[in-house]
């Protein structure tokens, strides 16, 4: 097998899903909390490619193709409210978005 072990890839997933977790929990905007759970996803795409590499299958890596998928429809909903959100005016703060009013 050539280039890094596989120790050096997960502990990149573990500090990818460590700073995207902490994105989520410190964080008031709602791009940025979704910013961060792409950080998160993209820590365990990681993840799951390299076990997928070490193990000599492929299954991890057609996991991981489905979850950037999932990923991709995540950010369309989730841009799409952010974008009416601030049409309407309202405070993109999501520590005082309780309920969602039609």
């Amino acid at each position: 097998m050539h280039g890094p072990d596989i120790s050096w890839y997960i502990a990149l997933a573990v500090i990818l899903f460590a700073t995207g977790s902490l994105g989520v929990l410190l964080r008031r905007s709602p791009l940025i909390i979704l910013l961060s759970v792409e950080i998160m996803l993209n820590g365990a795409n990681l993840a799951l490619i390299a076990f997928a590499r070490r193990f000599g299958h492929e299954d991890g890596q057609v996991f991981a193709v489905a979850v950037m998928a999932i990923a991709a429809s995540e950010v369309v909903v989730g841009l799409g409210l952010i974008v009416a959100m601030s049409r309407r005016n309202l405070e993109l703060d999501v520590d005082k978005l309780r309920t969602l009013r039609g």
